[in-house]
């Protein structure tokens, strides 16, 4: 098998070093936790900002713990430590809403990591009380209020698949990763355009078009999707019989996302909008880099067809670190394409930026 060196060689192009990918992680994820309080740092800050079990701090927790899991120093896996034990382990306080579930991320690699059983408790707790009674409304986000009791937005597909498989693969109990799956696929069937091999916000946005005529494919929703297939695909057994659910989309939505990234490296806003006139926008790109990243080390993807994106993804990524740690150009909290400024940060922006990190440290280690 060709090592990363000789491939990049192969492509004209400078090896990217373990070292200094680790070091620019740990950089932007020290600026992040120095900085927690979101009232100075963040243009966009509500009442859900500060919560720390919410979606927002939820994501960037995930991403730390791919930090905790390679950097030599003990404090960002104490850092995740002691976030956990500050919430005593509690999900959010909607039943049902998976932006309250994707902090058990972070609960699950920290019952692994040191802080045993009772992180999961409440995860536990939570998800029995769902599969007693599980929703049963409908996907259409104007059909009726709690649309958002099952997973009717696509974002949804990041926040909670991956600690329903992850709960089920630290338990054993398969009920967990059965919900999981019969969840998501309702969800695919629903927004994913099977022409565009991308997904719609949510129904809200089926018959909206930009000025130009086109399909509005927001960027960080799609890469929620995106890396959220990666991190169950990373959880879910080989032998699962909707493992190849998960890869066939995932290896769609990878050559469509391949095709529209733009000539900067990043992925614009608005994903069909590929002009050069179109921002930077780093939360969307982070996501989309760490999907492709992991899939070429998972062997999913072709690294010779591949790596090129990754790498001028995960270049772009370095440009939007400012000088002191802090990452730019994360477009504010919306569900839409909208406009994004270098001096824009989010702490879900930070979690993508760690989670592609690591992907890329893994695939040039």
């Amino acid at each position: 098998m060709l090592k990363a060196a000789t491939i990049l060689t192969a492509l004209g192009a400078a090896t990217i070093a373990s070292a200094d990918t680790l070091a620019v992680m740990e950089r932007v994820a020290d600026w992040q936790l120095a900085h927690l309080e979101p009232v100075a740092s963040i243009k966009v800050a509500r009442e859900e900002t500060r919560s720390p079990r919410s979606w927002q701090q939820g994501a960037f927790y995930a991403g730390l713990t791919e930090l905790a899991e390679r950097s030599e120093s003990p404090r960002f896996r104490d850092a995740v430590l002691a976030h956990g034990r500050g919430t005593s382990w509690q999900l959010g306080e909607r039943r049902y809403h998976a932006d309250d579930h994707v902090i058990g991320q972070s609960y699950l690699w920290a019952a692994a990591h040191g802080a045993g059983p009772e992180a999961l408790a409440p995860l536990r707790k939570r998800f029995d009380e769902i599969l007693a009674a599980p929703p049963r409304g409908s996907l259409a986000t104007h059909a009726q209020e709690s649309c958002v009791d099952r997973w009717c937005w696509c974002d949804a597909l990041f926040m909670a698949p991956p600690v329903w498989i992850g709960l089920a693969a630290a338990t054993g109990d398969q009920r967990y990763a059965e919900y999981a799956h019969a969840e998501f696929k309702a969800t695919r069937d629903y927004l994913y355009d099977r022409e565009e091999h991308l997904f719609y916000r949510d129904s809200r946005f089926f018959e909206q078009r930009d000025s130009n005529g086109r399909k509005l494919f927001w960027s960080r929703g799609n890469g929620w999707v995106f890396a959220g297939i990666a991190r169950v695909l990373r959880r879910l057994p080989a032998s699962d019989p909707a493992r190849p659910m998960y890869e066939e989309l995932f290896k769609e939505m990878a050559a469509k996302l391949k095709a529209v990234q733009k000539p900067d490296g990043y992925w614009a806003p608005s994903l069909l909008a590929v002009s050069e006139a179109t921002p930077p926008e780093s939360s969307g790109t982070g996501f989309f880099v760490y999907g492709m990243a992991w899939g070429i080390a998972a062997g999913l993807l072709d690294r010779m067809e591949y790596e090129p994106v990754v790498r001028r993804g995960w270049r772009a990524l370095e440009r939007a670190v400012q000088s002191h740690g802090m990452l730019g150009w994360v477009q504010q909290v919306s569900d839409r394409p909208e406009q994004v400024a270098p001096s824009d940060t989010q702490f879900y922006g930070v979690g993508a930026f760690l989670l592609a990190g690591s992907a890329v440290h893994d695939l040039y280690r």
